[in-house]
């Protein structure tokens, strides 16, 4: 036997059947203290503190990938 049960509702709805909490006014807050934090540090940071933070990772990548060049053209021959 086969039974097919086809249920329309809204996700509240189904929230409140199961009797789990809301938790969106929750994850707003957050998501609102979150940015909050990001814009404060963004704008505390001036662009030279933010480039000398960057640039050493992008620097070493760079070299990485330079080495790994020569390495490569060093096997060929």
């Amino acid at each position: 036997m086969k039974v097919n049960v086809t249920v329309d509702c809204t996700p509240e709805e189904a929230r409140a059947f199961f009797g789990l909490p809301d938790v969106k006014p929750m994850q707003d807050q957050l998501m609102s203290d979150l940015q909050e934090r990001l814009r404060k540090n963004i704008q505390a940071m001036d662009p030279e503190t933010m480039i000398r933070t960057w640039l050493p990772a992008t620097i070493k990548s760079f070299e990485q990938w330079q080495s790994f060049l020569a390495q490569l053209g060093a096997k060929k021959t």
